[in-house]
């Protein structure tokens, strides 16, 4: 890539950043500081939470660490502001893969860890009072496609025998699965429970508490570059154009951004660039659309899934329409431009509950919004959560592979105990498989979505040959 991969200025505004901007959106704290105990690099979901549980770790005004939040944009405009607000964790299928490879324990303390998002995000919901559209609801994993049926079937059934907890899955068959998902062409689902929320809300009241508790935060402040090494003083220098801070510890909360600060990454940490939309329908359609109370993920085939979430206020985001831009591979593997959309995939929503949805077909349903984000995927498919390797005093908790929010406040608890009470990454609340080791990054292993792409030219040119 000519460029660092850093956050482009002209970003497509995503539904959740159209509406009654937060206060905090464009803050800059009075003062830019010359120095801080902790740098936290990025304002989403990682760096709100990090500043929230550093803080709650040092409930004491005297133990209180002085803390900076740099980002590069406004805040939450990153891959937290552009998602799909879907708190959905995997309940078997990340957990199946890691039983091959890993192991029980690893297998369920994956499958746990995800599925103790839901309670702790409600929990902070409640206590700090956030006003965030959070509802705990069923999402039905439909399968378009027999083979997707039968595979998670045997990845559940594999789970269960192992006896891992895997949680309330139910399970429709082929015959119920139509009926019970409401959607066309179901061959069989998979039901558990998940929540979804406003994720841009979450983001900036927790930004605003730590701020209201002295963060200093500056937006529209990029950092070009951090000292690999500290000073004698003990402290990294962080380079913006506003000038430098001099951190004891710092934190990258950078997900698909990382590279560009840590280019020792950059093959093992890269930008995925996505796409969402919101759907409405008028108030005047012919026909009033069925309430849709769960939220989806539809599989068509081994490389092509979209989600969906419906909102309190009766629209649906949609997202994923792998199908318009998947095979070509520069449209968003390895992508940090958020201000385009890729071709051809804008009008992929135009029509899609309508096709799909039992009763949807007079609904007048259009696409109101549709826009682009950036997330950060590891070479396993596994988060980098602890300590960077080469450097004594920072951390990392990014790469959460399109999929940060059943995955990324309790990551975030985790790196806040080893800042701020000096625990090891193994002595933390966090899956051994998250765990940021030297060993893990010496791996030498083909991106998950580089395999997943060559997968699909493989599959696309058997057709082709098999049609000709």
């Amino acid at each position: 890539m000519a460029n660092p991969p850093l956050p482009v200025e002209n970003s497509t505004t995503s539904f959740w950043r159209s509406q009654s901007l937060h206060e905090i959106d464009n803050l800059r704290s009075p003062n830019f500081p010359s120095e801080a105990d902790i740098v936290i690099i990025g304002a989403g979901y990682t760096g709100a939470s990090l500043a929230y549980h550093i803080l709650n770790l040092s409930p004491n005004s005297a133990n209180k660490p002085s803390i900076v939040i740099l980002e590069a944009r406004e805040a939450c405009s990153g891959a937290t502001g552009r998602n799909g607000g879907h708190l959905k964790p995997d309940a078997f299928i990340k957990a199946a893969a890691a039983l091959d490879e890993y192991g029980k324990e690893a297998a369920e303390e994956v499958a746990r860890f995800e599925t103790r998002h839901i309670a702790a995000i409600g929990d902070l919901v409640r206590k700090e009072g956030i006003d965030c559209d959070f509802v705990v609801t069923r999402a039905i994993d439909v399968c378009l496609y027999d083979k997707a049926h039968h595979e998670l079937k045997a990845k559940l059934d594999k789970l269960r025998d192992a006896g891992v907890d895997v949680g309330d899955v139910f399970y429709s068959s082929g015959d119920t699965a139509a009926g019970f998902s409401g959607f066309k062409g179901a061959r069989g689902c998979f039901s558990t429970t998940t929540a979804h929320l406003w994720p841009y809300k979450l983001v900036t009241h927790l930004l605003a508490k730590a701020v209201s508790q002295g963060v200093n935060l500056q937006t529209w402040t990029p950092v070009s570059s951090v000292s690999s090494a500290p000073t004698s003083s003990g402290r990294y220098s962080v380079t913006t154009d506003r000038g430098t801070v001099a951190a004891t510890k710092v934190i990258y909360a950078t997900n698909g951004y990382t590279s560009a600060l840590l280019p020792s990454l950059s093959n093992k940490l890269v930008p995925v660039r996505g796409i969402c939309s919101r759907i409405v329908c008028p108030p005047d359609a012919k026909k009033r659309a069925p309430l849709l109370t769960n939220s989806y993920i539809m599989r068509f085939n081994d490389h092509e899934y979209d989600y969906l979430i419906p909102r309190t206020d009766g629209s649906i985001i949609v997202g994923g329409a792998r199908r318009d831009y998947y095979h070509q591979l520069d449209s968003w593997y390895n992508v940090h431009d958020d201000s385009q959309l890729m071709d051809k995939a804008e009008h992929y929503f135009d029509g899609y509950m309508q096709r799909h949805f039992h009763g949807w077909e007079d609904s007048g349903a259009v696409t109101e919004s549709v826009w682009t984000g950036i997330m950060g995927y590891t070479g396993d498919g596994y988060p980098f959560v602890g300590r960077l390797p080469e450097a004594k005093g920072q951390f990392v908790c990014a790469g959460f592979n399109g999929h940060g929010m059943p995955q990324v406040f309790l990551s975030a608890r985790a790196i806040a105990e080893i800042v701020v009470q000096g625990k090891g990454v193994d002595e933390v609340d966090l899956p051994q498989l998250y765990r940021l080791t030297e060993e893990r990054l010496g791996r030498q292993k083909q991106h998950v979505s580089l395999a997943a792409h060559e997968r699909f030219q493989n599959e696309k040119r058997r057709k082709e040959g098999a049609g000709g």
